[in-house]
């Protein structure tokens, strides 16, 4: 029949019960969500080209990448290295050296041409990219602002399209969902960079449209079941847009996978992460941003107690 879904993550008659497992989920967000602060400060992130300043290059060899005779023919030409790693192929050699204001990068870079020339013959340059340490500096709070203003946007946002105990809730269950992707890139060690940014602020839009299906669903449900308990109202909007919700977070997550095990050094990355928020975020509008409403609005949203007008749906 036309119209009708083919696919149904959920069945329509599904009524879990959320709610009583709130204050677990809460908890266990709290406590992962401190644990990820906690790494942030120690050992903390590892910081890319861009926030850290210094020079990258990238060659590539003739053949499989010797790693100890590269290592030995930087040091027999005194360069010092933050690190000699393979990326991509086995041909592929990242070179990682620190640099400052006064640094001579194309000298730097010529050095090490020769240096991997001796250690392995055929080896070419493809890439050489210097940040000076006032530009990284820089771009690093610029990062940092773009993440409190998107916060501070989508507070107004949910605030103007809802109330405030909805944009509350919602902020509140991001910040918890954006050090939780902290923590995961501290123990992942990926590069935090201008691309982590942007995989960041993804993940916060695909995470707010997300909570404003299911608040959507809260406002209708707040309206037609006038004396429904919040509890059981919120349960209830919940289970009915859990498949879209399911159906929305597989059918992202499964784009995004193959840029994981197939998007290079430049992309993969950037798609761990992007595959962590998805999880993350759609956990959250169900385990924390739920309940913290019902925390919120229990008394001042059920204010309205009188008897239910039955609509013709």
């Amino acid at each position: 029949m036309f119209g009708r879904p083919l696919l149904r993550f959920v069945r329509k008659d599904t009524h879990i019960n959320f709610m009583r497992g709130r204050f677990a989920g809460l908890a266990t967000s709290a406590v992962l969500s401190l644990a990820s602060v906690i790494l942030f400060f120690h050992p903390g992130l590892t910081l890319g080209l861009d926030f850290r300043g210094g020079i990258v290059v990238e060659a590539k060899t003739s053949g499989p990448a010797d790693f100890g005779r590269i290592r030995t023919a930087l040091t027999a030409h005194n360069i010092k290295t933050d690190g000699v790693q393979a990326f991509g192929g086995p041909d592929d050699v990242l070179i990682r050296l620190g640099a400052n204001e006064q640094t001579n990068t194309n000298a730097v870079v010529d050095e090490v041409r020769h240096a991997i020339a001796e250690a392995q013959p055929g080896a070419t340059i493809v890439r050489a990219d210097a940040v000076g340490a006032s530009v990284s500096s820089e771009l690093f709070r610029n990062g940092l602002l773009a993440l409190g203003i998107s916060l501070l946007m989508i507070l107004g946002y949910i605030w103007f399209r809802f109330e405030w105990e909805f944009a509350l809730s919602a902020v509140v269950t991001l910040v918890l969902d954006l050090t939780k992707t902290v923590g995961f890139l501290v123990l992942t060690h990926f590069e935090f960079d201008l691309v982590m940014v942007a995989a960041i602020l993804t993940i916060l839009g695909y995470s707010t449209n997300d909570k404003v299906v299911v608040y959507d669903r809260i406002r209708e449900n707040l309206r037609r079941y006038r004396t429904m308990p919040l509890r059981e109202l919120l349960d209830l909007s919940i289970n009915e847009t859990l498949s879209r919700t399911l159906g929305t977070s597989t059918t992202v997550f499964l784009a995004a996978l193959p840029l994981a095990f197939f998007g290079g050094a430049s992309l993969s990355g950037f798609a761990w992460v992007m595959l962590f928020g998805i999880v993350v975020g759609t956990s959250s509008s169900i385990f924390i941003a739920a309940p913290l409403l019902l925390l919120l609005g229990e008394k001042r949203l059920r204010k309205d107690t009188r008897p239910a007008v039955k609509q013709e749906i």
